[in-house]
């Protein structure tokens, strides 16, 4: 099986130090785009070809510029904070030979399943979640038992032909995987969440200063771009639905309210 694995750093080497270890690509492509925190020398140190980009292009720009180098017809597209613990990769690349974009489950370090898969964003079904305790799998795709095609994905692990992996370089962080799936969806291609794969995902957590606006303004923008402005209206509305019975559970949900609602003015 030929493929390749694309990983984007920003002072990432105590991840990379956890991940590097677990996989064994054909081909290993590390883009650093952060300051030096030696994660570099350390790819370098396992074989990798390491492109150092101090300008911080992007995250999606630089998978871009990381991906001109692969040389194999797959690639795996991996944040550093993964962890392959259980050898899926080889699987996952040999799944991702088929057109569409390929992902695992994610899993915490507790072996609890992460909130990675989604249904298409701006459909009626998008209210689900907010109003019901229990919202059926094809409101929640991340929990479902069997593998099955999702709306979008969060790429931490993506596999995908390499000539259908494309970003667009307008967003620089944030949404850039939502475009992803998107995009594709739009040229035909669907997103599958194998459920019998799992990667360890150490991210997923909040941080102490989230960026809650400009992640509501970059998924309204992705979300008119690919689905038009209708879609795009109705996913804010859920998203203030959601946030709204939420805001009890402290003040992060409060924050995720606000800037969904200016978000919403904004738009």
């Amino acid at each position: 099986m030929t493929w390749a694995a694309v990983i984007v750093l920003h002072r990432s080497r105590p991840h990379l130090e956890r991940l590097l270890p677990t996989i064994n690509p054909p081909q290993l492509i590390v883009v650093d785009v952060g300051p030096d925190d030696g994660g570099a020398q350390l790819a370098r140190d396992h074989g990798a070809h390491v492109i150092e980009r101090r300008d911080n292009p992007g995250f999606g720009a630089a998978n871009n510029l990381a991906l001109t180098h692969v040389t194999h017809p797959t690639t795996v597209l991996l944040n550093p904070d993964a962890i392959d613990q259980h050898g899926v990769l080889p699987e996952l690349a040999r799944r991702a030979t088929q057109p569409g974009l390929h992902a695992p489950r994610l899993l915490n370090e507790d072996g609890s399943v992460q909130r990675s898969a989604h249904p298409l964003p701006g459909t009626v079904g998008a209210f689900i979640p907010a109003l019901l305790p229990f919202a059926p799998v094809r409101a929640e795709p991340y929990r479902s038992a069997t593998p099955r095609t999702v709306g979008w994905v969060i790429a931490a692990c993506v596999a995908a032909p390499t000539h259908l992996i494309r970003f667009d370089e307008r967003i620089h962080l944030f949404a850039e995987d939502m475009d992803l799936c998107l995009q594709a969806r739009n040229r035909g291609l669907r997103t599958y969440l194998h459920t019998d794969l799992a990667v360890t995902h150490t991210g997923g957590h909040s941080i102490e200063h989230e960026p809650f606006l400009q992640l509501a303004q970059n998924r309204h923008d992705v979300i008119e771009r690919t689905l038009g402005r209708r879609a795009a209206r109705r996913d804010a509305a859920a998203q203030i639905l959601t946030f709204a019975l939420r805001t009890y559970k402290g003040r992060r949900e409060r924050q995720q309210l606000a800037a969904a609602l200016e978000g919403r003015r904004n738009s």
